[in-house]
């Protein structure tokens, strides 16, 4: 069986039926997997810092980060789900996970507990960014399921932006 053909069965075999279309199908899931990347790459640098915090407010920051990195990665599944619904793919891989995201990484060895909030504040803000992204891809092409789960993600982006900025902030 050649390449050509084993490509065709596979991607017969994970089609969904939509109404959406071809390209609806392609921009969409390509738009949702991207945010899904970078939610991982959220997520697991979230749960780095809960893991290394460290200082006076330890106990503060370490619940607050816990209850982010569980509502990140709350929207993963939901994403992934949300791609193959309108009949697309999605990641497979940690590897892909690397390849996709938008959002760097963390790997010192050492991050003050403040520029561990004040990174995961930009990088939520910067999150909510792509998840607007998504939002207007899905909107042109009426995909109304999708832009209304990107518009309660925008919220929790914002809201832990928002979170860690005032944390972050010092008595002026």
């Amino acid at each position: 069986m050649s390449a050509l053909s084993r490509h065709a069965i596979r991607d017969a075999a994970l089609r969904t039926p939509t109404d959406l279309g071809a390209n609806a199908t392609a921009d969409i899931a390509a738009a949702l997997t991207g945010v899904l990347a970078d939610m991982f790459a959220l997520y697991l640098k979230t749960k780095n810092f809960h893991w290394h915090m460290s200082g006076p407010h330890f106990r503060d920051y370490h619940l607050m980060l816990d209850e982010q990195g569980g509502q990140i990665f709350a929207t993963t599944h939901a994403l992934a789900e949300r791609a193959r619904k309108v009949g697309g793919t999605t990641l497979r891989s940690i590897g892909h996970i690397s390849r996709m995201q938008r959002l760097p990484d963390n790997d010192a060895d050492y991050v003050t507990p403040e520029d561990m909030l004040s990174e995961l504040a930009d990088d939520n803000r910067r999150l909510t960014g792509f998840l607007r992204s998504a939002h207007g891809v899905c909107d042109n092409h009426g995909d109304v399921a999708s832009t209304s789960l990107i518009e309660i993600w925008i919220d929790e982006a914002e809201r832990r932006s928002w979170f860690l900025y005032e944390t972050t902030r010092s008595g002026r």
